[in-house]
């Protein structure tokens, strides 16, 4: 008796127990969503910007494009400064510690670790920058949204512990201007 292909292997599928009109298996789960809330909270610093010192709001500094990458679980920042290294940081919310956490690295041969979160708000982050001569040189960084659409970075510096600070420095984010029928190639 000849048998056909289909024929033969349905006797084989239900020999071996499995079930012919099973489905597939299951496709692996989708990557984990970062579209909440908390995952938002940097969202206000999102763009293309022209970074002036909050001092002189004449004199141009830098220009930063910040961007959410990888399924939105990141914030990409690339700091391009008019003179000077310039650097990048990786943001990112972190669900198990319930903080947001920044890794900046520049020219220099160190990275900084950063940490925090929203406050009244505003994104407050934190971190212990190396320095020759100071061991301990803590590091705040508040970033504000501005009704005007702009974001303003105050950086202050404590040597203490962080029971004084000082004022680091201190910039102002604004949107660069969007250019009417520019076409990119």
């Amino acid at each position: 008796m000849l048998m056909n292909i289909s024929s033969a292997l349905l006797l084989v599928l239900q020999a071996s127990g499995a079930d012919a009109s099973q489905q597939p298996a299951t496709p692996a789960a989708p990557p984990p969503n970062c579209q909440t809330e908390k995952h938002a909270g940097f969202d206000f610093w999102l763009g293309e910007w022209d970074v002036y010192s909050a001092s002189d709001l004449e004199t141009k500094v830098a220009n930063s494009r910040i961007e959410r990458k990888h399924n939105g679980c990141a914030v990409l920042e690339n700091w391009m400064p008019l003179s000077g290294a310039g650097g990048t940081s990786l943001n990112h919310y972190d669900t198990a510690a319930g903080q947001w956490k920044q890794k900046w690295v520049g020219s220099a041969p160190i990275a900084v670790e950063f940490t925090g979160g929203v406050a009244d708000g505003a994104m407050v982050l934190v971190g212990n920058w190396p320095s020759p001569t100071v061991p301990h040189l803590l590091i705040r960084m508040t970033f504000t949204p501005k009704e005007d659409g702009s974001v303003r970075q105050h950086g202050e510096a404590s040597s203490d512990h962080g029971l004084t600070w000082q004022t680091s420095f201190d910039f102002l984010y604004r949107p660069k201007p969007i250019i009417a029928n520019q076409v990119e190639l």
